[in-house]
C-alpha cells in the first residue's frame, strides 16, 4: 500500500487524488489501458488467450508495467478480468470471439444458487501474485519524487450477478430481473455470496502492494433509481465498506450511471467513476460534497483530430477547475484500433494543462 510523505499524505498523487487531498496536477490514467489498441498487448495475445494472460503471473505484471510505462500515467491497473471469481465459486466460462465472456450453464434457480462455492476465493491468488510483481516494479519514486498508484479491482456484485444470470452480455437483463424480482431470497443469497468472495479477493489484492480497489458495476445503468436502491444499494454498500476497512481508497464506477450517482455516493467508496454522458460539473454535483470523481472523456474523442482532442482534455479540466479530487480518466474503456499516440498525447497534455 502506499507509503507517507514526512506531512503524512500520501506518496502517491493519484491516492491522494482519490483521497480529495491536494496534488500538484490532475494525475492521469486510462481504464483498459492496457489492451487490444496496443501492439505490445497484442504480440502477447498471440502467444496467449485472455484467461491465461490472467492466471499467469509474470505475464499479467508485464501487460500491466508495459501499458503504464508507456502512457506514462499516474497509476498501473492490475491485468485481470471481472468475471475470474466465477471459477472458484464452481461456474465455468469462456471467452467466445465476437461473443465476450459466455456463461454455459447459467444461474436460473434458487438451489444453482445454493450450490455455488465461497470457499474457494484463494483460488485467485493468482492476480495478487501479479500485484506484487507490479508494486515491486513501480515501487521507486519517479524523477518528480511521485510513486505511480497500483490499483487493484473487482466486480460489483450487481455486475457479476448479471453475467452469472444472463449467460453472459445483455441488453435488457430479462432473466437478470426476473429473478431479482420474483425471489428476494435467491437474490440476496447470490448478492451475499458473491460479497463474501469479492471481499477476501480484494483483501488479497491489497496484501499484495494495491493502493486503490476499483470496484467496476457496469451494467449498473440498467436499473431504475428504485431498483438500485432497493435491490443493488444494501449489497454493494457493504461491499465498499469492506474494502475501505482494508485500509485504501474505493473506486465506484459504472456505465451510463447520471441517475444514479446521488444514490451510488451513499455506498461510501471514495471515487465516482464519471462515464462520458453526463457532464463533469453536473456528476460532480450529483456525487456531492467531499466526493473525488474519475473522468471523463469520451474514449471516442481519441480518434479525433489532434486539436479536437485536445480541445476536449481541456475541457474536461476546464470542467474540473483543479479542484482537489479529480482524476483524469475515460468515460469508459480505450477500444480496440485506438490510436496509440493520442492515448500518449492525452496523458501528457493533462501534465502540461493541469498544473496547479
Amino acid at each position: 500500500m502506499s507509503k507517507q510523505r514526512a506531512d503524512g499524505l500520501s506518496d502517491s498523487r493519484f491516492v491522494r487524488a482519490c483521497l480529495c487531498q491536494p496534488v500538484d496536477r490532475t494525475p492521469v490514467w486510462f481504464l483498459r489501458q492496457a489492451g487490444r489498441y496496443m501492439p505490445e498487448y497484442m504480440a502477447v495475445r498471440r502467444n496467449h488467450s485472455l484467461l491465461e494472460i490472467c492466471r499467469t503471473p509474470d505475464v499479467a505484471a508485464e501487460v500491466t508495467i508495459t501499458a503504464a510505462e508507456r502512457l506514462d500515467v499516474d497509476a498501473a491497473i492490475i491485468f485481470a478480468d471481472l468475471l475470474l471469481p466465477f471459477t472458484p465459486m464452481g461456474l465455468d466460462f469462456e471467452f467466445v470471439n465476437g461473443e465476450g465472456p459466455v456463461v454455459h450453464q447459467p444461474i436460473r434457480t434458487r438451489e444453482q444458487v445454493e450450490a455455488l462455492r465461497t470457499d474457494r476465493a484463494d483460488e485467485l491468488n493468482y492476480v495478487a501474485r501479479a500485484i506484487e510483481q507490479v508494486a515491486k516494479h513501480f515501487a521507486p519514486a519517479r524523477p518528480d519524487g511521485d510513486r505511480l498508484g497500483i490499483i487493484g479491482f473487482i466486480g460489483a456484485p450487481f455486475t457479476l450477478a448479471s453475467y452469472m444470470i444472463e449467460g453472459g452480455s445483455s441488453r435488457n437483463y430479462v432473466e437478470m430481473k426476473k429473478l431479482m424480482y420474483s425471489d428476494r431470497t435467491a437474490w440476496s443469497m447470490l448478492m451475499d455470496k458473491l460479497n463474501t468472495v469479492l471481499a477476501a479477493y480484494a483483501a488479497q489484492q491489497v496484501q499484495a502492494g494495491a493502493d486503490v480497489i476499483q470496484i467496476f458495476d457496469s451494467w449498473a445503468g440498467a436499473l431504475s433509481v428504485q431498483d438500485y436502491r432497493d435491490f443493488v444499494l444494501p449489497f454493494t454498500t457493504e461491499l465498499v465498506q469492506r474494502v475501505k476497512a482494508l485500509g485504501v481508497p474505493v473506486i465506484y464506477f459504472g456505465v451510463d450511471t447520471a441517475s444514479l450517482l446521488s444514490t451510488m455516493r451513499e455506498t461510501g467508496a471514495d471515487v465516482l467513476g464519471l462515464d462520458w454522458r453526463v457532464p463533469l460539473e453536473e456528476g460532480w454535483r450529483l456525487a456531492g460534497e467531499g466526493v473525488a470523481v474519475q473522468g471523463n472523456l469520451d474514449p471516442i474523442a481519441l480518434f479525433a483530430p489532434e486539436d479536437l482532442l485536445k480541445q476536449r482534455v481541456q475541457q474536461v479540466l476546464t470542467a474540473a477547475g483543479n479542484r482537489n479530487g479529480h482524476i483524469f480518466n475515460l468515460g469508459h474503456g480505450i477500444v480496440p484500433g485506438t490510436p496509440v499516440d493520442a492515448v500518449i498525447n492525452v496523458s501528457k497534455w493533462v501534465k502540461e494543462l493541469s498544473a496547479r
